[in-house]
């Protein structure tokens, strides 16, 4: 599969998954940011990790769906007035600014368990052990000691010059608020293929690499790129006062340190002879669009 059919495969999915039902202005909300336009880097990851290790893909699109509609619910939830207080996502007014700031907090709180509903419901091929652990996952990678602490972590840092510690961190802030929904894809992807543990073991790892990479190559993107590339508001980190890579580490410093994260997710592929010419894409695009 080319990276432009799984996407349309994808928001073909999403837009049957998600039906207006009543309260209609909750389904809208709800639908409303899953259904924008986007890369579906995470669906992507889920489907192809699938493939690349032998299994089925149209296996993982429940779960490869059900993964996108979580982060759809942490992009309502960051736009909030109380957390990055953004008007735009994707180019599009963000979710609070079209249904107003509760229903959109409410949207977001229904696609946590909406997610899950779409694998229990769609996944009937795979075997109720296999959707036992897919779920276990989810929850484990969405929850408190997943994306939802990650994001915990970068509230409570913003602004704050008493912070000792700053890179384990800043290290704990990109783990959880970014590369834990990388890690659930491409473990779920792998899980749904039947992967070994020693496969397992090694794509989480790679996992982890490419969702810390593709923060900070977002830092970078924040301090010089522009509102018609990315879609949102740009410079707020600096404005808020974000712990990022650019604020720790300088805007020079950050390209080397993501242009060393690449070449160590480059090495994996290579010595663990994963052929990929979808993850191949998604890193040469990283590295692409942070100029590196």
């Amino acid at each position: 599969m080319k990276m432009n059919n799984y996407i349309k495969l994808i928001d073909d999915k999403l837009d049957e998954y998600i039906q207006i039902e009543e309260p209609q202005n909750l389904f809208k909300s709800m639908k409303y940011t899953v259904t924008l336009p986007g890369k579906r880097l995470r669906p992507i990851m889920c489907m192809e990790t699938c493939s690349m290790l032998g299994g089925d893909f149209e296996d993982a699109v429940p779960t490869a769906c059900a993964i996108e509609i979580a982060h759809a619910m942490t992009l309502i939830h960051d736009d909030l007035p109380c957390m990055d207080n953004d008007d735009y996502r994707r180019g599009k007014p963000s979710n609070h600014k079209v249904f107003g700031e509760a229903i959109a907090t409410l949207a977001g709180d229904a696609l946590i368990t909406f997610a899950p509903q779409i694998i229990t419901k769609y996944s009937t091929n795979l075997s109720p052990i296999t959707i036992l652990r897919v779920l276990n996952e989810y929850f484990n990678y969405i929850g408190a000691r997943g994306v939802i602490g990650g994001q915990v972590a970068d509230i409570e840092s913003e602004g704050n010059n008493n912070i000792q510690n700053k890179k384990e961190v800043l290290d704990y802030i990109h783990t959880h608020k970014t590369s834990d929904l990388f890690q659930l894809s491409i473990r779920t992807g792998a899980i749904i293929a039947n992967a070994s543990d020693e496969q397992l073991k090694l794509l989480t790892d790679f996992a982890k690499k490419l969702g810390i990479a593709f923060q900070i190559a977002d830092d970078i993107l924040d301090e010089i790129s522009t509102f018609e590339k990315m879609g949102k508001t740009l410079g707020k980190d600096k404005q808020s006062g974000k712990l990022t890579y650019v604020s720790l580490y300088g805007l020079d410093e950050s390209k080397c340190k993501l242009s060393c994260m690449l070449k160590e997710c480059r090495d994996i592929m290579r010595t663990q002879n994963i052929k990929s010419e979808i993850f191949e894409q998604i890193i040469l695009n990283i590295e692409k669009g942070a100029e590196i």
